[in-house]
């Protein structure tokens, strides 16, 4: 069976964009206060605590311009935060349903892979996705507002 693991951004990136890095649209991240309800750090890949100074900004998750590179809004504590390193589901993941879809290893989507499923059901879809060779990684978003979250690659 293939385990997977899930991915915080890169620690190079966060400290470069909380060191007044520019963002996919080259603006400086936008600097606000969590107001507690759902503002996940996809670098702790934890929920930014009620009153915490956070970073909001446009994230883009590829390596090239590409019809299929999605950019999006992303939330980072302001802060120095641990990047996450567990194993299972993020605690940020609490909504009642995201958008999973398998990529290629030149990060393509690959079509028919697409999927809204219950927050239950990542894993299971994940790995189902990642037996597949052709399948490199699989990138969760928001099944509401198509924010960027996490990327599921197979565990080593």
């Amino acid at each position: 069976m293939t385990k997977i693991r899930f991915l915080p951004l890169p620690g190079e990136k966060v400290a470069a964009l909380r060191a007044g890095g520019r963002d996919a649209y080259d603006c400086l991240p936008e600097r606000a206060v969590s107001d507690g309800e759902g503002n996940a750090c996809r670098h702790c890949l934890g929920l930014i605590p009620k009153g915490a100074a956070m970073l909001i900004l446009a994230y883009w998750s590829f390596d090239t311009a590409q019809p299929y590179a999605e950019t999006g809004p992303i939330f980072l504590c302001a802060d120095p935060c641990r990047p996450w390193s567990g194993t299972g589901m993020p605690s940020m993941l609490e909504s009642s349903s995201y958008l999973l879809r398998g990529y290629t290893a030149d990060q393509r989507i690959r079509y028919g892979t697409g999927k809204i499923v219950a927050r239950d059901e990542i894993a299971g879809y994940a790995t189902e996705l990642l037996s597949r060779d052709e399948i490199s990684f699989v990138d969760v978003r928001s099944a509401r507002n198509n924010c960027f979250q996490t990327r599921i690659v197979r565990a080593s």
